[in-house]
């Protein structure tokens, strides 16, 4: 028996800590090692001035991933604005998709437009310019991207845009050009041959002059007009009476003869009202 537990003893003596290397403990284990991880840079916003070959559809989208191309080359949309979103509100953080962005961006790519076409804001509004905007997708907003992008197309016909060829910085700002993109008609409004096109393409009518009619409503100069409710829809019999008489002065002014001669309005529907376009549009013919 003390024999048996002697060699007992010794086989625990082989196995205990006394055995190990005491270099063994200073080398880091792979599992313990730390990997410095560097944030990658957001995506970088589009460019003021950068144009883009997009279709109707893709300029009414919230966003647009398409790559810049040659603006001396065939296109359909130049970017005039590029700016920061509010994307913290009350101390919230909003959603890049969220309807208060949309809004946001809404409100801000309008205004900005006349100056960057050279023109007064009722020499805008007798042109088929008009904005648009993009913000980043969910993932570039993920990656960082805050900004917003507004782009200038020529609208004409039925949902179509308009292919341009070189710079529109300052398109508005000279006679010729307020001929190329002016708005013109097909026929006199109204009636069902009628369909806006650009005055450089063929027509018979042309816009002539604008009526704001919000400005009117505000100091209760349109009859019947809307009192108390902050600018809202004031009506469409209201809308269309107001321009009867100032329309037909203005076309008689630009005709050859001030006995006979032909005018035209467009008034604003309720729809298009409350997207903003609180104006009317008197029209004369115009054989181009």
């Amino acid at each position: 028996m003390p024999l048996a537990l002697s060699a007992a003893l010794v086989l625990a003596g082989c196995t205990s800590d006394d055995t190990k290397d005491p270099k063994a403990d200073d080398s880091p284990s792979p599992s313990a090692s730390v990997v410095a991880e560097v944030a990658a840079p957001p995506p970088a916003p589009p460019a003021v001035g950068a144009c883009y070959r997009i279709s109707y559809d893709e300029a009414v989208a919230p966003t647009n991933a398409d790559a810049a191309v040659p603006c001396d080359k065939g296109h359909t949309s130049q970017t005039f604005a590029v700016d920061q979103l509010d994307l913290v509100v009350n101390g919230h953080l909003l959603a890049v998709d969220s309807d208060a962005i949309r809004k946001q961006v809404s409100q801000r790519c309008p205004p900005k437009l006349a100056d960057y076409v050279g023109a007064t804001v009722e020499q805008l509004r007798l042109s088929l310019l008009r904005p648009v905007w993009f913000t980043p997708t969910i993932e570039e907003s993920d990656a960082g991207a805050g900004w917003y992008r507004c782009d200038v197309i020529a609208v004409t016909g039925d949902s179509k845009i308009a292919k341009i060829t070189g710079d529109l910085s300052g398109a508005l700002a000279k006679p010729a050009g307020r001929d190329d993109y002016g708005m013109c008609g097909t026929a006199q409004p109204g009636t069902a041959e009628f369909s806006h096109v650009l005055c450089r393409e063929d027509h018979s009518w042309k816009a002539i002059s604008v009526l704001d009619l919000a400005d009117k409503a505000t100091k209760g100069s349109i009859k019947g007009t809307v009192a108390g409710k902050t600018g809202g829809y004031p009506g469409e019999g209201v809308v269309k009476g107001a321009g009867q008489t100032v329309c037909a002065d203005a076309a008689r002014e630009l005709a050859d003869d001030a006995l006979d001669y032909e005018w035209g309005y467009e008034w604003p529907t309720k729809d298009q009202w409350q997207a903003g376009q609180t104006y009317g549009r008197c029209w004369a013919p115009d054989p181009g």
